[in-house]
């Protein structure tokens, strides 16, 4: 470990910027999005200087014909024709990469990495956009400049170094582009490895595994025509205005049609109470708001599973005496172990239920009233489901649900899972997977020419606690700020710092170019709002939506750089230096976008015919043989699944805590210490707790408390000095932000269904500081 590192985990630099003036809190009592939004976003455009470009970028963003895909979640584009399909996070998060500031070899000559390991997050992000290679000297301490072919031949040659390809790992992004990922996983198995995790293995991997274990495939069945169709929308463990503001429109039409809205979470927010969307004109002239919910549960941290589990008892206790509660010809002709589900409600008492999901009876039913009476039903839900111990069960749950009255398969109907980050479930579809299938990979080596490994890879936590082990010597991030988004913070540092060589693809400075191996590489590359030429032209990337829709994006602005270069340029340039004598045409791809997607049509399902598909005015929909009732599981039905309700009760004394983000937050990008929607200002070193759980242990309103974390192997880790935050929250729970609350998630607390990190359940005791 080089010696100017060792203090750097002790300075415990800020996340967010300095705070504009004393903590506060004042419950948030106003519709979401509005007016609201809207000025935050004049403020966003000031501070970034953006007041001609961030209006031409709102009027280019998630249009169809020519626009770019916003880089922020993966919420669908609007069916009817994208016009102003935009949000607040949106705009931030885009205006956020189109800054004209610039983080160039001057820069890094003035401030040397132990400096900079003590500047917050948000400082250096905020230095603006990188200009050019940069490569880590350690005796001067300083990333020094490199040239792009230099930067490719370190990579090449210390891959071609290692004893094997598993001593490198590829992490991916959400933000990367289709092509981009195609070329990523195509290089790492060329090289030989399926070490490919990415930023799903930390998020909905739950999801995919439940789903492709119930229905035969890893994602959701519904688009937003079924959002405009449906009867009962049960919205869970989102917090929708902040994470996917998007979906505030299809709320607010839901309600005013007269769907029901049921949210489930284990904290009311601003999303599931009323909304003005803000491209409704008439609504923001007249301050007029729509509600967004008829109907919210408020579950214990992890009590989803159990919640749903009552809803479904409820329908089959009602099918007793009413035939038309179950849609029996559905169960007969489309799934499977239907007997052993039934057997297992029956077996769960209510009084367990009760307990376990935190929530009464009379509330239980009345939210499986709104089920059973509704003809469609879709449930939706995100990371509050999935990163928990149970999260595959849960998940599996949701679908039994579903299953029992038929809500699959038909418009209006089905599972719709939230992903977080804008193409994340694009590449997992374009083969970002550390366990393929053995049919993706006899198509990629008979379309390819090459010969991929069959072992499984390692995934995120598998590749950090190899990486402290030193049997990965290489990590190779493509975007994304890995040392600050993965749990157990010292531990991922100090595995990040034992490799051999890390390079981080990125557009902006953050944290991950200062925990760093003992060689390291800064790789700017093109942002998603730039305009990027090759020598075919223009070129365009396509990205995937939550929903499946596959539509193209390019980029408006001039790059913020000359010495910039697109992600799949940078990719092949390492894959070339790594693979001398490959014979796949790295250069000739990067030539024209229209060659890698070619191979895509040739190697993914769904993407047959994608060059013109994808030039559709609002592209295509990869194809779900789920929905059209077709299971590609073991018993070609869909699986009812039958797993005993986990116990989520805290022991005594202990809370369960569930990190989250702030709204003024996009992943780990942290934008202000504000968290509107929650009425926090000038703070995120904060625990949000219940009032009889502070009551309890004589604490008040902003109170400094420590916090202590108990790991499954009985380890503690600790935060201090956190101020207690009253909300209304159940007994026994607490919540906080990510990521400094990633501390307390310990690297071996992951599930073992999904290998998920914990990040929603973490055991924790919280007492007065010192």
């Amino acid at each position: 470990m080089n010696a100017p590192h060792d203090d750097r985990d002790r300075r415990e630099p800020r996340v967010g910027p300095k705070p504009a003036g004393e903590p506060e809190f004042r419950p948030y009592h106003h519709p979401a999005a509005g007016w609201g939004a809207a000025k935050s976003v004049g403020r966003v455009l000031a501070r970034e200087n953006a007041l001609v470009d961030g209006p031409r970028a709102i009027m280019r963003m998630n249009h169809e014909n020519g626009g770019f895909d916003c880089p922020g979640c993966a919420w669908p584009d609007d069916i009817k024709g994208l016009h102003l399909d935009i949000c607040e996070n949106g705009i931030k998060h885009v205006t956020w990469e189109m800054t004209r500031k610039r983080v160039g070899r001057e820069f890094f000559a003035a401030h040397s990495v132990t400096e900079l390991s003590g500047w917050s997050d948000f400082a250096l992000e905020d230095q603006g956009r990188l200009t050019e290679p940069m490569v880590y000297d350690p005796d001067s301490d300083h990333y020094v400049p490199i040239g792009w072919r230099d930067a490719f031949a370190l990579v090449g040659r210390t891959l071609r170094a290692l004893d094997g390809p598993r001593q490198a790992s590829f992490y991916t992004s959400g933000r990367l582009g289709n092509e981009a990922t195609f070329l990523y996983q195509l290089l790492a198995r060329e090289l030989g490895t399926n070490n490919l995790p990415d930023c799903s293995n930390m998020c909905h991997e739950a999801s995919g595994r439940a789903l492709q274990a119930s229905l035969g495939t890893g994602k959701g069945t519904v688009d937003l025509k079924d959002w405009e169709a449906t009867d009962a929308l049960f919205i869970m463990g989102v917090n929708a205005a902040s994470n996917a503001p998007r979906m505030l429109t299809a709320l607010a039409e839901a309600y005013r049609r007269g769907a029901q809205i049921v949210h489930i979470n284990p904290l009311v927010e601003a999303a599931a109470t009323r909304t003005i969307v803000p491209h409704d004109f008439t609504d923001m002239a007249l301050f007029k708001s729509t509600r967004t919910s008829t109907l919210n549960l408020q579950p214990r941290v992890g009590g989803d599973m159990a919640l749903v589990r009552g809803m479904a008892k409820a329908v089959l206790e009602q099918s007793r005496t009413d035939p038309k509660a179950l849609d029996q010809e559905f169960i007969e002709r489309h799934t499977a172990y239907f007997d052993d589900y039934r057997k297992v409600c029956e077996a769960t008492s209510w009084e367990e239920i009760e307990r376990q999901s935190g929530v009464d009876r009379a509330r239980i039913l009345k939210a499986a009233r709104v089920y059973r009476e509704a003809d469609r039903s879709i449930v939706s839900w995100c990371l509050g489901v999935s990163q928990h111990e149970h999260g595959v069960d849960t998940v599996r749950e949701i679908v039994n649900l579903l299953l029992l009255r038929g809500n699959l398969g038909r418009e209006g109907a089905g599972p719709s899972p939230v992903r977080g980050h804008s193409n994340v479930q694009g590449n997992r579809t374009c083969g970002i997977d550390h366990r393929p299938s053995a049919e993706f990979l006899d198509r990629l080596a008979s379309v390819c020419g090459i010969d991929p490994p069959r072992e499984h890879g390692l995934d995120t936590v598998g590749t950090i606690e190899a990486m402290h082990r030193g049997e990965v010597k290489v990590f190779v991030g493509m975007g994304g700020n890995f040392a600050l988004a993965a749990p157990d913070t010292p531990y991922t540092h100090e595995a990040l710092r034992s490799c051999e060589l890390t390079v981080q693809v990125s557009t902006k400075l953050n944290r991950s170019h200062l925990v760093h191996g003992r060689r390291a590489l800064i790789l700017p590359c093109l942002g998603r709002t730039e305009r990027d030429h090759q020598r075919g032209g223009l070129q365009s990337t396509s990205v995937e939506d939550s929903m499946s829709m596959v539509h193209l994006s390019v980029g408006m602005k001039r790059p913020a750089s000359k010495h910039l270069l697109s992600e799949p340029a940078i990719i092949a340039g390492m894959a070339r230096a790594a693979l001398p004598d490959s014979d796949t045409p790295w250069e000739w791809y990067v030539e024209d976008y229209d060659r890698i997607r070619d191979t895509m049509a040739q190697v993914l399902d769904g993407f047959e015919d994608c060059n013109r598909r994808v030039r559709l005015p609002l592209g295509f929909r990869i194809r779900q043989p789920a929905r059209e009732l077709v299971f590609l599981t073991p018993s070609g039905r869909a699986e009812f699944s039958a797993a005993p309700l986990p116990d989520v009760v805290p022991a005594p004394g202990t809370l369960a805590l569930g990190t989250m983000r702030s709204h003024d937050q996009w992943n780990t990008t942290i934008y202000s210490d504000n968290d509107r929607y929650r009425g926090i200002r000038n703070l995120r070193t904060l625990v949000f707790m219940n009032q009889d759980d502070m009551r309890e242990r004589g604490i008040s309103e902003f109170d400094p408390v420590d916090i202590t974390s108990t790991a499954k192997d009985g380890t503690h880790r600790y935060l201090k000095g956190y101020l207690a935050v009253p909300y209304d929250i159940p007994r026994g729970c607490a919540a906080g932000y990510m990521p400094e609350m990633n501390v307390l998630c310990a690297i071996g607390d992951y599930s073992t269904q999904s290998d998920q990190p914990l990040m929603k359940h973490v055991k924790v005791t919280i007492e007065t500081a010192g």
